[in-house]
C-alpha cells in the first residue's frame, strides 16, 4: 500500500512541478512579448505626440505657405529685432520656423583677448600627457568660447550627459551582481529564483537600453552645440568690420599687435607668416575639434567612474592581495602603452594641414576654371592636384603604418594581458581562500561535508566568479576605452593648436588706423574730406631696415653740404609712393585721376584711402571719410539674388528701411533699382534671367561688362559721398562709360579714379601720376593750370616739365579755340579774293 501511494504520487508531484513552471512562466512570456512590441515600435511611440501635437497646431492655425511667401521669405532670410538681434526665417514643412541670432558682444570679444596670447613655438614640447600648453589652449577654447557660463545650454547638455554616463555605471554594476544571482540559481537548479533573475534581466534592459542611446544622442548633441557656438565666435571674431577687418588683414600677415619673435625668428603670432587654409580651419578642424572634446568627455568619464566603482566592488571579494594587483596591471598597462605611443597630436595636425591644402587647390580649380580654359591648363592643374593629393594619401599612410604596431601593442595589453591578469585576479578568492577554508577543516578533522552545504558552496563561489568576471570584463574594457582615449587626447591635441592659433593670431592682428582727425574745430567736416598728408606707401610687411647705406639713397634738397640734416632719405627697397599729400573736398567739383603704368602704386593708394593697409611711416597722415565706397578691379558677385547683387553689402532688411522700391514709381523720383539698372544700361537683366528673386552663380552667369557695369549700380545705389574706381570700367565701352560717369557725377560723388584711359581726363580736374622710377615719386596736375604739385624740388626734373609742358600746350590750345573766329574772318577774305583773281 505504502509502495503503491509512493509509486501513484511520483507523477502527480511531477505534474504539479511542470503546472507550478508554467505558471509562473506565464507572465514571464506575456512581459515578453509587451517588451517586444515597445521596441518595434518605440520610434512610433517617440514621434506620435510630436505629430499630433503638429497636426493640432496646423489645424488651428489653418497657415501655409504659399509660393509668393516663400520667395519672400528666402529673400528676406533674417528679420532685424529692436535689440540688435537678428531673427533668421527658415521654411520648414511649408510653415515658418524662426531662429534667434544673437552676434557675440563686443565686449566678450575683448575681455577674452588676454585668454589668447600668442605661444612661443618652443621645439622643446613636453612629453607628459597633460602638455601645459595643450592645457592652456584647450582651457581658453573650452571654458571662454565652447562653455562661456554655468548657466549655458551647453553646462545643461553637460550636466545630464554626466548623470546618464553615471547612471550607465551604477546599471552595469546592477548588471554584473544580476548575471551572478542568475547563474547561481541555475546552479541551484532553483526555477523560481532563475526566472525571477531573468524577469528583473528583461526590466533591467528597459532603463540600460535608454541610457545608452541617451548617452550617443547627448553627446551629438553636445558635438553640435560646441560646434555652432565656437563657430559663430569664430565668425564674429573673423568677419570683423572695419577697422579690423581680420579675414583681410590676417591673409597679409601683417599687422600684429606685438613685434616680438620667437626663437625660430617668427612674429609673436607665427609670422612669417600667413595663417593658410583658413577655411579648413573654421569647417573641418572645428568639426573635428568639437567631435573630440564631446567624445573626449564620455570617454574619460564613464571609464573612469568604472574603474572606481568596478575596483571598489572587486576588492570586497579580492582582498588586500587581490587590490595590489589589480593596481599593478592598471600602473603597467599605462607604461606599455605611453612607451609605445606615437606623436599623433603631430601627426593630426600635418594630416589637418595637408588636407586643407588639397581642399584649397580644388577651390581654386573652381575659382579660375575658365582662366585655366583659356590656357588649356587641365593637364597641368592635374599634376599640382595629384601632388597635393599624393602628398595626404603619403602622410595617410604613413600613420597607417606606425599605428601597426601600436595597435597590435594595444590590442595585445588590453585584451590578452589584461584577460590573464583577469583570470589571476578571479583565482584570488577562489583558490587561495578555499584552499585556506580546507586546510582548517582538514586540521579540525572535518572532512565529510554534506552534500547540500557542498553544493551551496558551489553555486556560492559560481555566484563570485561569474560577477568578478563581469565586472573584469567591463573594467578590462574602461581600461581600454582609458588607452584609446589616450590617443584620442593626443590627436585632439593637435586639432587644439591649430585652433587655439586661429584665434590667437586673429586677436593678434592689429586694426587698421581709423584716419586722423581734420585739424579743424568743426568736427562735422572730417566726413566731407578725403586726402593723404605725407603718406609714404608701401606693401605691408616691407618694414625699413636700418642699414642706411644698402636701404636709403640720398636725395639733395638743394644744399650741397652732404652733412645737411635736411636731407630725404627714401626706403627704395620698400616704398612705392613716397611723401604722397592730396585733399579732395565733397561738393568742390574736384575729382582726382590716378595714373601710371603697372605696379607703380595705384591700388595701394587706394588700399590705404580705404583703410586696408596703413601708412609706413608713422608721421603720416590719412583723411578718411565715412561715405566712402571702393570699387576694385575684380567684381565680387555675392550668393544670393539679382537683387542682392545690387544691393551688397546690405541685406534685405537694409533695403527696406531705405525705403527704396524695386520697380520705378509714378512720381519719376527715381528712387528704384529698376532706375539705377536702366542708369547702367542693365534694364533688360530681370527679363532676361527670369525675375528680381532669381538665384543662380552671377560669377559664371554675367560677362565681364556686365559684372562691371553692376559694381557701377552698386555706387548708384548707395550714393557714398565719395568713390574709389579702380579700373572698374575696363571692359566697357567707351560711350557707356562716359554716361556712367558723368551720372555719377550728376548724384554728387566725388570721384577718384584708377584708369590709364585718357578719355576718363574730361570727367576729372586732377591728375596724379606715379612715375614708377623706383624711387616713389609722383606728380599731381591741376588740369588746365600751370601749377603741378611734387614732393620737395622733383619737379625741376624731366617729369615736373613735362607735366608743365602738358598745362602749357592746353593753355596754348585753349588759346588758339577763342581765336576760331578771326581765323574763319580772315579765311573767308581770302577766299573773296581768290574769287576777283579768276575773274
Amino acid at each position: 500500500m505504502h509502495d503503491h501511494q509512493q509509486h501513484f504520487n511520483g507523477p502527480a508531484i511531477h505534474e504539479l512541478l511542470e503546472m507550478a513552471v508554467l505558471s509562473t512562466l506565464r507572465p514571464s512570456t506575456r512581459l515578453l512579448q509587451i517588451i517586444f512590441v515597445l521596441l518595434i515600435l518605440r520610434s512610433r511611440l517617440i514621434t506620435l505626440p510630436k505629430d499630433s501635437l503638429e497636426r493640432l497646431r496646423d489645424a488651428a492655425s489653418g497657415k501655409r505657405l504659399s509660393a509668393a511667401e516663400l520667395t519672400e521669405i528666402l529673400q528676406q532670410i533674417y528679420v532685424k529685432e529692436s535689440d540688435g538681434s537678428r531673427t533668421l526665417l527658415v521654411p520648414y514643412r511649408n510653415r515658418l520656423a524662426k531662429v534667434p541670432i544673437r552676434d557675440t558682444a563686443a565686449e566678450v570679444l575683448a575681455s577674452n583677448a588676454k585668454h589668447f596670447p600668442i605661444q612661443s613655438s618652443d621645439s622643446k614640447k613636453s612629453k607628459a600627457l597633460l602638455d601645459p600648453r595643450f592645457v592652456r589652449a584647450l582651457r581658453a577654447l573650452l571654458f571662454h568660447i565652447a562653455i562661456p557660463s554655468w548657466k549655458s545650454k551647453e553646462s545643461l547638455l553637460l550636466a545630464v550627459h554626466s548623470f546618464f554616463l553615471v547612471a550607465r555605471t551604477v546599471l552595469s554594476v546592477i548588471v554584473a551582481r544580476l548575471d551572478g544571482i542568475i547563474v547561481r540559481d541555475l546552479v541551484r537548479a532553483d526555477a523560481r529564483g532563475f526566472l525571477r533573475g531573468l524577469g528583473f534581466w528583461f526590466v533591467l534592459a528597459v532603463p540600460s537600453t535608454y541610457t545608452n542611446v541617451m548617452i550617443k544622442h547627448l553627446q551629438s548633441t553636445l558635438a553640435l552645440r560646441i560646434r555652432t557656438r565656437l563657430t559663430r565666435y569664430i565668425h564674429d571674431l573673423y568677419l570683423s568690420k572695419y577697422p579690423d577687418l581680420r579675414y583681410y588683414r590676417l591673409g597679409l600677415g601683417v599687422g600684429t599687435a606685438g613685434d616680438k619673435t620667437s626663437s625660430e625668428g617668427k612674429d609673436a603670432n607665427g609670422h612669417s607668416g600667413v595663417i593658410e587654409g583658413v577655411d579648413q580651419y573654421i569647417t573641418a578642424d572645428v568639426e573635428a575639434w568639437a567631435e573630440g572634446v564631446s567624445g573626449l568627455y564620455g570617454n574619460l568619464m564613464k571609464p573612469t567612474l568604472d574603474l572606481v566603482l568596478f575596483t571598489s566592488q572587486l576588492s570586497r571579494s579580492l582582498g588586500l592581495r587581490g587590490t595590489v594587483l589589480l593596481f599593478g596591471t592598471y600602473y603597467a598597462t599605462v607604461r606599455i602603452l605611453k612607451a609605445a605611443t606615437p606623436a599623433f597630436g603631430k601627426l593630426a595636425a600635418a594630416e589637418a594641414k595637408l588636407e586643407g591644402d588639397y581642399r584649397a587647390g580644388m577651390g581654386r580649380l573652381g575659382r579660375e576654371g575658365e582662366e585655366i580654359a583659356f590656357y588649356d591648363g587641365g593637364a597641368r592643374e592635374r599634376d599640382i592636384l595629384t601632388g597635393a593629393y599624393m602628398a595626404l594619401i603619403r602622410h595617410v599612410n604613413f600613420i597607417y603604418k606606425i599605428r601597426i604596431a601600436y595597435e597590435w601593442t594595444e590590442d595585445y595589453v588590453i585584451k590578452y594581458l589584461w584577460s590573464a591578469a583577469g583570470y589571476g585576479l578571479i583565482a584570488v578568492p577562489l583558490l587561495l581562500t578555499r584552499r585556506r577554508r580546507l586546510a582548517e577543516e582538514v586540521e579540525h578533522g572535518s572532512s565529510s561535508i554534506p552534500s547540500s552545504s557542498g553544493n551551496e558552496a558551489i553555486a556560492s563561489r559560481t555566484e563570485t566568479y561569474i560577477s568578478n568576471r563581469r565586472l573584469l570584463l567591463s573594467l578590462a574594457d574602461a581600461g581600454g576605452r582609458l588607452m584609446y582615449a589616450y590617443k584620442d587626447v593626443l590627436e585632439l591635441a593637435g586639432v587644439t593648436d591649430r585652433l587655439y592659433t586661429l584665434v590667437s593670431n586673429l586677436y593678434a592682428v592689429k586694426p587698421a588706423s581709423n584716419g586722423s582727425s581734420l585739424p579743424t574745430s568743426s568736427s562735422g567736416l572730417e566726413n566731407d574730406i578725403i586726402g593723404l598728408e605725407h603718406v609714404d606707401i608701401g606693401v605691408p610687411g616691407h618694414r625699413p631696415v636700418n642699414d642706411e647705406s644698402e636701404s636709403q639713397i640720398l636725395v639733395d634738397s638743394g644744399d650741397s653740404s652732404s652733412n645737411d640734416k635736411s636731407s630725404v632719405y627714401l626706403e627704395s627697397q620698400s616704398a612705392l609712393v613716397r611723401d604722397l599729400s592730396l585733399y579732395l573736398r565733397e561738393g568742390s567739383g574736384e575729382h582726382l585721376m590716378i595714373t601710371g603704368s603697372n605696379g607703380v602704386g595705384k591700388t595701394a593708394i587706394a588700399r590705404v584711402l580705404a583703410g586696408l593697409w596703413d601708412p609706413m611711416n608713422e608721421e603720416g597722415k590719412v583723411l578718411r571719410p565715412h561715405s566712402l565706397l571702393v570699387v576694385p578691379q575684380r567684381v565680387y558677385m555675392p550668393v544670393g539674388t539679382l537683387l542682392d547683387q545690387i544691393i551688397y553689402p546690405d541685406s534685405y532688411a537694409d533695403f527696406l528701411e531705405k525705403g527704396l522700391s524695386i520697380e520705378s514709381r509714378d512720381d519719376g523720383s527715381g528712387n528704384s533699382i529698376r532706375f539705377i539698372l536702366e542708369s547702367v544700361f542693365l534694364g533688360y537683366l530681370p527679363e532676361r534671367e527670369g525675375g528680381w528673386s532669381t538665384r543662380k552663380e552671377w560669377r559664371d552667369v554675367l560677362s565681364g561688362g556686365e559684372k562691371q557695369r553692376m559694381a557701377m549700380a552698386r555706387v548708384f545705389y548707395h550714393r557714398p559721398k565719395f568713390a574709389i574706381l579702380d579700373e572698374c570700367t575696363s571692359a566697357v565701352s567707351s560711350d557707356v562709360e562716359g554716361r556712367m560717369y558723368q551720372h555719377a557725377k550728376d548724384l554728387g560723388i566725388t570721384l577718384i579714379t584708377i584708369s590709364l584711359r585718357p578719355s576718363l581726363m574730361k570727367y576729372h580736374t586732377q591728375v596724379l601720376n606715379l612715375l614708377g622710377d623706383g624711387t616713389g615719386r609722383w606728380t599731381l596736375a591741376h588740369i588746365g593750370k600751370d601749377a603741378v604739385l611734387t614732393p620737395l624740388s622733383e619737379a625741376e626734373g624731366e617729369e615736373g616739365g613735362l607735366w608743365l609742358g602738358f598745362n602749357r600746350e592746353i593753355a596754348t590750345l585753349e588759346r588758339k579755340l577763342k581765336e576760331v573766329d578771326g581765323w574763319e574772318m580772315r579765311l573767308k577774305e581770302l577766299d573773296a579774293l581768290l574769287k576777283v583773281q579768276e575773274l
